[in-house]
């Protein structure tokens, strides 16, 4: 008698992906022939700032990123569309029944001539939970990337969970940034420290990637007290800041924004 293999448990926490394609419709604007969303990651078409742009906003469907949750977003921008990502709400980072950290990955692929703006809400990292952030960009050599990153390590007198992020960003098939983070308890040593971040609980950055800034570089700034530009081969300037609070740290990368995003 041929004893059947155990059945595997299914996975604990939430799969789910949202999925955009954005293509330029021939007539100066740009269409969405795939907006599709799936349970907590909820897709709404909105106004781009300009006519040429479509704009997209993730509308949270249910609390998510739980502990054991897997979410994903992978948007792409054909030749020429012009395509504004944002976030309705911050995301919460909470803590799961199983112990299992929780994934949220973020996809984006731009072609010749695409520019994309991707402005999420703050990301809360609250007490007990773990999160793993993965961000993925591919540029072709004459796409625009406009991409904002803020982290919030706890709620308002609470200390944070365990967060971990990797931004990795290529351009024409080349290494452009490799950027990693790791704070909370289980990080490595000294995160929090003089030469990590010292007491603040916010921390951010803004990248601007733009095939103007090939012939007009924008030089290295110190930008107030704790925020820095540094300008990366590729062409793309790196502006990296640390906040005692979230309001501080969108005030500082405003005003960035403003100077670099042309």
């Amino acid at each position: 008698m041929t004893t059947a293999p155990p059945v595997p448990p299914p996975p604990a926490g939430v799969r789910a992906t949202a999925r955009i394609h954005a293509v330029a419709d021939g007539r100066g604007g740009t269409a969405l022939p795939l907006l599709a969303g799936e349970g907590p990651l909820a897709l709404r078409r909105t106004r781009g700032r300009e006519p040429e742009e479509a704009g997209v906003v993730l509308v949270g469907a249910m609390s998510a990123p739980l502990g054991g949750d897997h979410l994903t977003v992978r948007a792409t921008a054909g030749p020429g569309a012009r395509l504004a990502l944002a976030s309705a709400a911050a995301t919460l980072a909470l803590p799961g029944r199983t112990g299992e950290p929780a994934r949220y990955e973020v996809e984006l692929d731009l072609e010749d001539g695409a520019s994309v703006r991707w402005l999420p809400e703050p990301l809360v990292s609250v007490r007990g939970s773990d999160l793993r952030v993965r961000t993925r960009v591919r540029l072709a050599p004459t796409a625009r990337l406009l991409l904002r990153e803020e982290q919030v390590l706890g709620r308002h007198g609470e200390p944070p969970g365990l967060l971990r992020s990797r931004l990795t960003v290529t351009r024409g098939g080349r290494p452009l940034l490799d950027q990693d983070l790791a704070c909370g308890p289980g990080a490595p040593g000294g995160w929090d420290g003089p030469a990590g971040l010292a007491g603040h609980r916010a921390v951010g950055q803004l990248l601007v990637v733009d095939p103007a800034f090939a012939q007009d570089p924008p030089p290295a700034a110190v930008l107030g007290e704790y925020a820095v530009a540094t300008a990366l081969p590729g062409p793309a300037v790196l502006v990296t800041a640390l906040a005692g609070d979230a309001l501080r740290l969108r005030e500082v990368l405003d005003a960035a924004c403003r100077t670099y995003a042309r």
